[in-house]
């Protein structure tokens, strides 16, 4: 049964390929119309046709290149003066190989805008929306990379960090005002990044590649949950439990009136 009038829209930003339009499809057979962003109109018309016929949703194009700072805005204001939308996904993103040493930095910058700046912009607006209703959803879509910046590039693994971070401080400013939050961190995941990066999805073992059809549906599961960080991939919860308990832990020595006392035996 559609059900779109009581969701309300879902805003999905990557929407033409991959993790996005997996999430477009899933969000369709929940009742949710929709607005699929991305860059490239053409395909965005293609999944919209199919999900139009398959779950008899409103579905909305609104092609944007998120590393432009007009058109990034035009989503932005889409998510402050639209009241029906009420689920942001935050999805969009790229990936860059190699090393710093050596880095085209401009690709680096653009990975930044997409990763980083967009994020951060449609969420903030998305926040200021929804808090004011004093209901919705953001969902941001990071990576397991922000928990090993040493296993891949550290600009790439920073960028997703910051995205976990954000999604965090958001939990603790949006849940007092009925806004719920989560982060997904997915493991490798079959999806076209591998090779707009440079890389080959080939390269990986297959125990540790994940299809988007189940990452995207382990996550929605884990929203379903209530969970504020999802990690499709990890088998017990208690390891994410344990290494956010020992974060905390630091929490009242992280900010003292003394330098420790290793630092003042060596002083000189």
């Amino acid at each position: 049964m559609n059900t779109s009038k009581r969701q309300g829209k879902a805003l999905i930003t990557g929407a033409s390929t991959g993790i996005g339009a997996t999430y477009a499809d899933r969000l369709a057979a929940r009742g949710y119309d929709l607005v699929l962003v991305a860059r490239d109109a053409a395909r965005l018309e293609q999944v919209a046709a199919t999900l139009r016929g398959k779950h008899g949703v409103q579905v909305e194009v609104l092609p944007a290149d998120l590393t432009s700072k007009p058109e990034l805005l035009k989503v932005e204001q889409r998510l402050r003066g639209d009241a029906d939308i009420s689920l942001l996904l935050n999805n969009a993103g790229m990936a860059v190989q190699g090393k710093l040493i050596d880095a085209d930095i401009d690709r680096y910058e653009a990975m930044i805008q997409l990763n980083v700046v967009s994020v951060t912009r449609l969420a903030a607006a998305a926040a200021a929306n929804f808090g004011k209703r004093g209901s919705g959803a953001i969902i941001n879509v990071a990576s397991v990379l922000a928990l090993a910046p040493e296993m891949f590039n550290g600009t790439y693994s920073g960028t997703k960090a910051y995205v976990l971070n954000l999604t965090q401080s958001m939990q603790q400013e949006l849940g007092p005002l009925g806004v719920k939050v989560q982060a997904v961190l997915p493991g490798a995941t079959r999806t076209e990044i591998w090779e707009r990066s440079g890389g080959s999805v080939d390269q990986l073992p297959p125990e540790m590649l994940m299809e988007a059809d189940d990452m995207v549906d382990a996550a929605l599961a884990g929203f379903d949950q209530g969970e504020a960080i999802t990690i499709p991939s990890l088998p017990d919860v208690a390891d994410w439990n344990a290494l956010t308990s020992a974060r905390h832990a630091l929490g009242p020595n992280l900010s003292r009136n003394r330098p420790a006392a290793r630092y003042l035996d060596h002083a000189g």
